[in-house]
């Protein structure tokens, strides 16, 4: 059925400067339109009535009515002749929400709607599709849209002239013309005048351009060809093979975009541009073969294919990349130096670290110093072959040597082979948080006078983001590392890969881990491959240092190629001093106060160090230090702007910390003074934050039947600790005096509770075997333990005691909670010698190996050391033995 065709039509007035032709498609506006939602409704209303028997094409048809101009009337005629139409450029500045029915012009076009466009992007239209043309015959409404009756064309039955008219119109709606040309195409209803006038716009542009080409006829090679029913391509397409004897530099400006002459020197310049660049990228060879040949089919392409923006974009990459430009190290006298300088300036403390940079730049400049000589040798040697060679051909004897230049020339090359790669190292810094392995990295690139990139790795999930994508992909792209040397300008930046061990495990992505290997691995990287460049990329002069705050979750493979460097935190003295000397100084700028504005005298700074924050790191310290001075400089403004600054007092005190940080936030455990049976002082490293304190191990008995209960909020390690300690008393129950027969079971007629204080922190680990066992010792046998001796370290059933980890934490924490005695696994030993000198100063450390009831004669405080042996391998014999009185 074909469109059905009322007499009186609703009408949509067009924006300025629209025009819709038919056979095409136009998206037209309604915000701010009123009229166009009140028709619109109008429309669909009577498109859902069930009574009428028309289909729903019949009752979509709108029609499309433009402004018109002020050189032509109604009828499309000219009525300023001394204007010519080029001069116009578009239609009379009238809102369509306001136009009047002087405003319309005569002639529209029928139209379908096809479409809503409501994208958050855009403002909300209608997709309308021209189908005929028709002539305002009377307007029978104004409001609140436009109606009028209407007369409709067609054109002619004969289906070669209806392409020929379909034809005429799509060539006038794309060919670049006057608001007012395209009115009088749309008035031409005979399609005779459609042509000759769609034929005179394509002419006049043609005859602007080169070659002057003047369109007469136009001829259809497909007479059965249904234009209408072609997309747009399609009729671009058709466009094209009729001006297709026009050549590429005489098509029509406009006809489908811009000019193609001036693209086609505007891409002329560009490519010429990326040569110029990938000229200066200095390529490695196989890049260069490489860039050649993209660039090759680069020129051949069409900038409308879709493989053209690819290549040249893989083209652009390839000359951001810096292949071979690197940052020139200047080592001279005082290298070593001044990077010690810088390091202790920026850092407190960390001198493995320190050391281990230093021992870096050190290989580094002799490896350059090295590299200095044999290519002045290299060049001496090269310089006598040229003389030789030139002797030769003049006929005269070799003077400058007496070796032949066949023997210069493998000497040479064997000095070659004598040079030294640069393998930088892969460091890993391993560390809680806060303890300023970032700013490590910011300060190794400045001693060395290298750029500095940042790569965060946490949360990366997808192979890709590391290898980058395949180029078969859309919207492919480097990977992290690439992208991050673009940023970088040179081959030898100083890599921080941040938090290496929140990098996720194998997916269906891929393996992020895996493919990091190959970027860390000192034996692979100088020939690293990324998916999307496809080409070998040297990395083996970049200085990758990673960051992790624990190994756990790094693959095994990964961290065997990263030299691991451990920052276990900071002590009290330490935080202290950083503090003091980088803390209150930056946030005394940050805040506006100038140096002695706020005072903080060292109790006051431990104070908060103990009190306000728990951390191995010091970022919770610079908040609340700058807490204090905000505090202040509330004080120091308001006495100011009173005229009352001499009565503003800098200095902090302990007491004022309360009024200025609130409650203290962390009770910490202090030493018991005197001590009772069953209760033990422990060593507990906390996991969250880094920092060491003591905890009480309490244990009761009451009569029962053998049952052990076990509160505190323990982990499984520690029930199984607390089992493995019992099990051992139970079975030397008789040789520590516990008991008056062998086969006496010391759990027959009681039961025992064992329990940590702080209920609410949950407690695990393998750390408190030993002190478990001397607690039920002590509570079996009545003596006490002095509160003042605090013990660490897992125990076999056997009676040996087993190495923990943060031995660190834990005797700090004992130091600053009073303890005065610890003892520790003696496999633990090689861990003290890195403790600060106020640790060792402050504590009497003894290492242990057993827990041995035989040695009676061994004296040490109360009953303690009866009944452990210290440093002895093995139990040996059992000496006669009297228990307890």
């Amino acid at each position: 059925m074909g469109l059905h065709k009322p007499k009186t039509l609703p009408l949509i007035p067009l924006p300025n400067d629209a025009l819709l032709l038919p056979g095409v498609i136009l998206r037209v506006p309604i915000a701010n339109r009123p009229d166009m939602l009140a028709l619109l409704s109008k429309v669909y209303s009577r498109t859902n009535t069930q009574n009428e028997r028309l289909s729903r094409e019949d009752y979509t048809a709108v029609g499309c009515i433009p402004l018109k101009s002020p050189l032509l009337n109604s009828e499309g005629q000219r009525l300023i002749d001394s204007q010519s139409t080029e001069e116009r450029t578009g239609g009379i500045a009238v809102d369509p929400a306001q136009a009047t029915r002087g405003d319309l012009f005569g002639y529209g076009a029928v139209a379908k709607v096809v479409g809503m466009d409501g994208r958050r992007t855009t403002e909300p239209a209608i997709i309308v599709e021209g189908v005929s043309r028709f002539k305002v015959e009377k307007i029978v409404r104004d409001r609140p849209y436009f109606e009028a009756e209407v007369k409709h064309i067609s054109d002619e039955p004969s289906k070669e002239v209806q392409e020929a008219g379909v034809l005429a119109d799509f060539m006038s709606n794309v060919v670049e013309a006057s608001y007012e040309d395209k009115l009088q195409v749309l008035a031409a209803w005979e399609i005779k005048g459609r042509l000759e006038k769609a034929i005179d716009l394509l002419s006049r542009q043609i005859s602007a351009m080169k070659g002057n080409v003047k369109i007469t006829t136009i001829a259809s090679s497909t007479p059965n060809l249904d234009v209408s029913q072609l997309s747009r391509k399609q009729r671009e397409a058709l466009m094209r093979r009729v001006l297709g004897g026009m050549g590429k530099e005489q098509s029509p400006p406009g006809i489908f975009g811009s000019s193609q002459g001036e693209d086609g020197e505007e891409e002329g310049n560009e490519l010429e541009e990326l040569k110029r660049k990938l000229g200066e990228a200095k390529l490695t060879p196989e890049a260069e073969k490489v860039s050649q040949r993209e660039l090759k089919r680069l020129k051949k392409m069409s900038p409308a294919q879709a493989e053209y923006q690819v290549c040249r974009n893989y083209l652009e990459n390839l000359s951001e990349i810096p292949w071979t430009k690197v940052t020139d190290d200047q080592f001279g006298a005082d290298t070593l130096i001044r990077a010690r300088k810088q390091l202790d300036d920026d850092h407190y403390g960390l001198e493995n670290i320190k050391k281990r940079l230093l021992e870096y730049l050190a290989v580094l400049k002799l490896k350059q110093q090295v590299n200095a000589d044999l290519e002045a040798q290299i060049t001496k040697a090269t310089e006598t072959a040229a003389a030789a060679l030139e002797g030769g051909e003049n006929g005269s004897a070799n003077q400058g040597s007496d070796d032949p230049p066949d023997a210069i020339d493998a000497s040479t090359e064997i000095l070659r082979k004598k040079r030294m790669a640069d393998r930088s190292p892969i460091l890993l810094l391993v560390g809680p948080p806060g303890t300023g392995k970032t700013s490590l990295a910011k300060s190794i690139a400045t001693s060395l006078g290298r750029k500095f990139h940042r790569i965060s790795l946490g949360g990366v999930r997808d192979e890709a983001e590391i290898r980058g994508h395949r180029r078969t992909y859309v919207a492919a792209m480097p990977g992290l590392i690439v992208n991050g040397l673009k940023k970088a300008g040179v081959a030898n930046p100083v890599f921080l890969l941040d938090e290496i061990d929140k990098v996720g495990t194998s997916n269906f992505h891929g393996d992020p881990s895996a493919a990091m290997l190959e970027v860390l691995d000192p034996e692979q990287n100088y020939t690293f491959t990324d998916h999307y460049v496809n080409i070998p990329i040297d990395l083996s002069k970049v200085l990758f240092i990673a960051t992790a705050n624990n190994t756990d979750t790094i693959p095994p493979p990964l961290l065997d190629r990263m030299e691991m460097i451990p920052l276990s935190g900071y002590t009290t003295l330490e935080k202290r001093h950083i503090a003091s000397q980088y803390l209150i100084p930056k946030q005394l700028t940050a805040n506006g106060l100038r140096e002695g504005q706020v005072q903080l005298p060292d109790e006051v700074i431990d104070r908060i160090i103990t009190s306000y924050t728990r951390e191995s790191g010091v970022r919770n310290l610079e908040r609340e230090i700058g807490s204090v001075c905000r505090f202040k400089a509330v004080e120091f403004a308001e006495a100011k702007d009173s005229s009352r600054a001499d009565r503003y007092e800098s200095y902090v005190s302990v007491g004022d910390l309360e009024n200025i940080l609130g409650v203290e936030k962390y009770d910490e455990e202090i030493a018991e003074k005197v001590g009772r049976p069953g209760i033990v002082t422990g060593l507990v490293a906390y996991s969250t934050g880094g920092n060491g304190s003591i905890l009480f191990i309490e244990v009761a008995d009451m009569p029962g039947n053998g049952r052990v209960q076990l509160t505190g909020k323990l982990g499984d390690v520690l029930k199984e600790s607390v089992e493995v300690a019992l099990t051992w008393v139970k079975a030397h129950s008789y040789e520590l005096g516990l008991t008056h027969d062998p086969t006496e079971d010391i759990m027959k007629n009681r039961s025992v509770h064992v329990h940590c204080p702080s209920g609410a922190i949950p407690k695990d680990g393998p750390s408190a075997g030993l002190a478990h066992t001397i607690a039920l010792i002590s509570l079996f046998s009545g003596r006490t333990v002095p509160p003042t001796l605090a013990m660490t370290g897992e125990i076999s059933l056997r009676g040996r005691i087993l190495p923990v980890g943060g031995i660190k934490e834990k005797l700090i924490g004992a130091l600053r909670a009073g303890v005065k005695t610890v003892l520790l696994p003696a496999h633990n030993q090689k861990d003290v010698k890195d403790l600060p000198v106020e640790v060792k100063d402050g504590l009497e450390i003894i290492f242990i190996r057993y827990v041995a009831p035989s040695y009676m004669h061994c004296t040490y405080i109360c009953m303690l050391l009866a009944y452990i042996h210290i440093n002895t391998p093995s139990f040996g014999t059992l000496p006669s033995f009297t228990p307890f009185p």
